[in-house]
């Protein structure tokens, strides 16, 4: 099994948090999708990523189909710790959430946040690298706020984010903040019922790796692999 990944994506953090608990080591091959190398390309022509091979005949493309693919052969001899629920309405209530982790606030904040400070750096001129853009930046962190309400509402309503259980929501929730979090961009003191979830979340086996991820020339926040914060 191969995941064609990046550190600073979300999506690809969930992936390797949902394997990771379904006691799968995957070998992971950094992509830099900005490249848009032709092999990577051939498999995915969106140049997005996470992308999982050896499993079937052909490449997994993408967050939900991989997530979906391994809740189907993993999940039902997972029992008790499996990450969808049995439910038809616990499952989308499921789906839901991991849709406003992984693209709304991917589109309303990390996107942005991960472009300018993170792979803006790494790429060419001719890639679109370069200083990053101040206002971007500024209302990608406008954004935050909302989201971190939302995610404060969830934690403090519920067990678990989408209900009495871990699930894929959790998963796909803290790896979005996992990026934000590596980045220094999340007011932690403003949402306590948030910061109390994902205490709980990165204490978590799975999250080891996570937590040892470095990006060159950018080190994480002091508190980023801090269990108590």
């Amino acid at each position: 099994m191969l995941l064609f990944h990046h550190p600073m994506s979300a999506s690809s953090r969930f992936v390797r948090l949902v394997l990771s608990e379904y006691g799968e080591t995957p070998e992971l091959q950094l992509e830099q999708p900005w490249d848009r190398r032709p092999e990577f390309m051939q498999m995915n022509p969106a140049g997005t990523l996470p992308v999982m091979t050896g499993e079937a005949n052909s490449a997994i493309v993408g967050a939900f189909a991989i997530s979906e693919y391994l809740d189907e052969t993993r999940g039902p001899i997972m029992r008790g710790r499996r990450l969808m629920p049995d439910t038809p309405p616990g499952r989308a209530e499921v789906r839901r959430l991991i849709d406003w982790f992984l693209v709304k606030t991917e589109a309303d904040v990390t996107r942005a946040l991960v472009r300018e400070r993170v792979f803006k750096v790494q790429m060419s001129p001719a890639q679109g690298g370069g200083a990053p853009d101040s206002a971007v930046l500024r209302a990608a962190r406008a954004n935050i706020r909302q989201h971190m309400r939302y995610l404060g509402w969830l934690a403090q309503s519920r067990d678990w984010l989408a209900g009495d259980g871990q699930t894929y929501a959790d998963l796909a929730a803290a790896a979005t903040v996992s990026v934000l979090d590596y980045l220094g961009e999340i007011d932690w003191n403003a949402e306590p019922a948030a910061r109390d979830w994902y205490q709980r979340m990165k204490s978590r086996p799975s999250f080891r790796d996570i937590l040892s991820d470095r990006v060159r020339g950018l080190p994480p926040v002091s508190h980023y692999s801090d269990l108590d914060f």
